[in-house]
């Protein structure tokens, strides 16, 4: 059986859309289609009814699940297997939010290899589909982000509560909502601005990484909405500014593990990321 059959299965059982689903993996719908008939006739079952809402699995297809997610987690853990130097006896792969790895996760993680020395880790920056998509496979072993979705067989951890400012580049705290750089930051936060800030045209400029919304404001000015702990050196050094009178939006942080996962290795590495946030 072609694996990546398998992958792009669980790609559609888990967004309910071959549109979506190809998104994820980067590949043309048409592919997505082509790869799910050839499976489905491999296993002689239809495995999806698509209709106007998307794909939804069908009898045999929700028996083949947990068989496509053994499939890709065996190959994906032969293949890191085999490449493994012979002085590490397993690997941990950690993916997170960019604006998660920066000043949460970097010390963390440089300190597993002094602690695990017989442990070979890889990090990836991703966005919550693409680290979802992973924990689904097995790729990655711990994932750490904004808003995950619940799934089966995934196991969700609070890690901290984010604490979302206002900030502008103006010295007299003004906001300017021509000026507004929207970050995103997930779809419970955007809920909240639309809420608060009815009268704001759309913005200008979006973006979809902290960092590169901070790099903006730094250049052309402007506000936009950051994690307090993010922006804490521009508001001590007044090149940034809480504009007075918005609204704090909370952001709250997640560590996300599989259920099958080898808890003697994995657990006491989240439960030490707790700590080093708390």
């Amino acid at each position: 059986m072609n694996i990546e059959h398998a992958r792009t299965f669980l790609a559609v059982a888990d967004t309910g859309s071959f549109v979506a689903a190809a998104e994820r993996l980067h590949v043309t719908q048409s592919t997505v289609s082509a790869r799910i008939s050839a499976l489905e006739k491999t296993l002689g079952a239809q495995l999806f009814v698509r209709n106007r809402s998307g794909a939804v699995l069908t009898n045999s297809g929700g028996r083949f699940l947990k068989h496509a997610g053994q499939l890709v987690r065996t190959m994906e853990r032969a293949r890191q297997d085999i490449g493994l130097p012979k002085k590490f006896r397993s690997r941990v792969v950690i993916g997170g939010r960019m604006g998660l790895w920066d000043g949460v996760m970097v010390d963390w993680f440089a300190s597993l290899s002094t602690e695990y020395p017989s442990v070979s880790f890889r990090a990836e920056i991703g966005f919550e589909p693409d680290l979802m998509q992973g924990l689904v496979e097995g790729r990655i072993d711990i994932g750490v982000m904004y808003t995950p979705q619940r799934r089966p067989n995934l196991v969700m951890r609070p890690l901290l509560d984010e604490r979302l400012v206002m900030v502008t580049s103006e010295a007299d705290r003004s906001l300017r909502p021509e000026a507004y750089v929207h970050v995103d930051w997930g779809a419970e936060f955007d809920n909240q601005f639309n809420a608060s800030f009815p009268e704001f045209p759309g913005p200008a400029v979006t973006v979809n990484i902290g960092w590169l919304g901070l790099q903006l404001l730094a250049r052309n000015g402007g506000c936009g909405y950051f994690p307090r702990r993010l922006v804490e050196a521009q508001l001590s050094d007044r090149s940034l500014f809480v504009v007075p009178g918005t609204p704090e939006f909370e952001l709250p942080a997640w560590v996300v593990v599989r259920e099958d996962r080898n808890a003697s290795l994995v657990d006491p590495m989240v439960e030490s990321l707790t700590r080093a946030v708390a």
